[in-house]
């Protein structure tokens, strides 16, 4: 009976390892503040750019086909285009994609970037030929976006077709109207 005392005793005394946690945790309130600021951010700076530069007066007064675009519906498209790559990329950079995948980040960022430029140079300053060859630029970047996000996360693959859809669009309308 002594002996199983002192087993007792002795198994006690013994350091508990602790087990290495296998569930992650979230925090919540941090995953929501990110989604908001990237849903929100990129949208508000396509939209205060489209209020600074606005448009020319050249793009009302052209001639156009039927099938050519109003103001309005490009102004809403880019929103609408920027708002789905915003969201699109904040299910890459839930999965850790952005460092899985080191092209990610710089393709969405440059993605942006040209996306939120072609407004201003073609309808504003009508550099049409400059602008044909950012959106040549834009719908490649694109193209490699959709290849980057869908290894990480295929969702965000479908939330990038409507974009991409967008942007041939308007390759397509200004390549027409390198020539009115």
């Amino acid at each position: 009976m002594a002996s199983r005392t002192l087993k007792n005793l002795a198994e006690k005394d013994q350091p508990v390892l602790a087990k290495p946690k296998t569930r992650k945790t979230s925090n919540t309130k941090g995953s929501l503040w990110s989604l908001f600021m990237v849903l929100v951010a990129p949208p508000s700076l396509s939209l205060t750019i489209i209020y600074l530069f606005g448009s020319g007066r050249r793009y009302r007064a052209l001639a156009k086909p039927s099938w050519f675009p109003s103001l309005t519906v490009i102004h809403l498209g880019s929103v609408g285009s920027t708002f789905l790559m915003s969201l699109a990329a904040w299910l890459v950079w839930t999965n850790d994609g952005f460092h899985v995948d080191s092209d990610a980040l710089p393709l969405y960022i440059a993605q942006i970037s040209l996306s939120m430029v072609w407004d201003p140079l073609v309808l504003r300053i009508g550099a049409v030929w400059l602008g044909f060859l950012f959106s040549m630029l834009n719908l490649g970047t694109l193209l490699a976006c959709y290849w980057a996000f869908g290894k990480v996360n295929p969702l965000s693959k479908k939330f990038v077709k409507p974009c991409l859809t967008w942007v041939a669009y308007l390759t397509l309308v200004t390549f027409d109207l390198m020539f009115l």
